[in-house]
């Protein structure tokens, strides 16, 4: 049977290039598939083609998350893969897809659905790799689409500094296990990296069905600079007084005033939440 491709790609993304769409189909009508080219963006949502037997995504963990929910919507078992285009591209780093077009459709088309994810939902969204509240919400609600085109995800770092001298610190009750914690910020991981290469939560994985949490008591500056350090080094951020590390499938969050949540690297919502790590695996190839 031969394998019908759909291509889905944001153009609306800081990274979007026209050249490396074009390399990755002719890469795969090189190797015998047919394909689609599939626009996602906030002007136009992604549907499954019904022909489809992969979906590709170009593009960031965003734009994956999006294609993860047409699947679902449609109740399509067809395996997905992120080509990494987006970017931080998590997903991808923990899969290991390769960034060489060939290499990638040669593992595409070579292992249907080899690999099933655990996805999470945010009340009625769903989320692949992480979720959190946390001064990182405003530094994505606020950081400079132009500035990301010209340095990429250092617009994050920027406006994350700049978000520092403006967080309200939240106060959070988080229900876990029949117990609850008060802490001022929540980190929230389904994969084993956040932002790049760094981990809160080494043990975490996109392949168990399991939510890696970490809460901060206090979020005040020192806090959050003590944090992203350990994450720098590749130390254990519970190693510290004040920081609970706990595992679990899950979570309910509410605070006395609004909170924004990120997930996947997008403001996906606010306060109050319910976030429980899905039943059912995706098929990833």
């Amino acid at each position: 049977m031969q394998a019908c491709v759909q291509i889905l790609f944001n153009p609306d993304s800081g990274t979007y290039s026209p050249r490396r769409i074009e390399t990755l189909r002719k890469a795969l009508e090189d190797a015998g598939a047919t394909t689609t080219l599939t626009e996602n963006s906030r002007r136009s949502y992604a549907s499954i083609d019904p022909a489809a037997t992969h979906l590709c995504v170009a593009g960031g963990d965003g734009t994956l998350r999006h294609a993860i929910a047409a699947l679902r919507a449609t109740r399509s078992s067809i395996p997905v893969a992120q080509y990494p285009a987006g970017t931080i591209n998590l997903v991808a780093r923990e899969a290991a897809y390769p960034r060489n077009p060939t290499e990638f459709v040669r593992r595409v088309l070579g292992n249907n659905a080899s690999r099933h994810h655990y996805t999470a939902s945010f009340n009625d969204e769903t989320f692949l790799t992480c979720a959190s509240i946390g001064p990182e919400c405003r530094a994505i609600s606020g950081h400079s689409a132009k500035l990301k085109r010209l340095i990429g995800r250092s617009a994050y770092a920027v406006a994350f500094i700049r978000s520092l001298f403006q967080w309200q610190r939240p106060r959070l009750r988080v229900h876990i296990d029949g117990r609850e914690h008060a802490c001022e910020a929540i980190y929230i991981a389904k994969g084993r990296y956040f932002a790049g290469p760094w981990s809160f939560a080494p043990a975490a994985r996109l392949t168990d069905d399991l939510l890696h949490v970490v809460m901060l008591e206090n979020a005040r500056r020192r806090d959050f600079f003590n944090f992203t350090l350990d994450l720098v080094r590749g130390r254990r951020p519970e190693d510290r007084p004040g920081v609970i590390a706990l595992a679990c499938r899950h979570i309910e969050i509410v605070s006395q005033g609004n909170a924004e949540v990120q997930a996947d690297g997008d403001i996906i919502g606010s306060l109050p939440a319910e976030i429980r790590v899905d039943t059912s695996p995706s098929p990833f190839a």
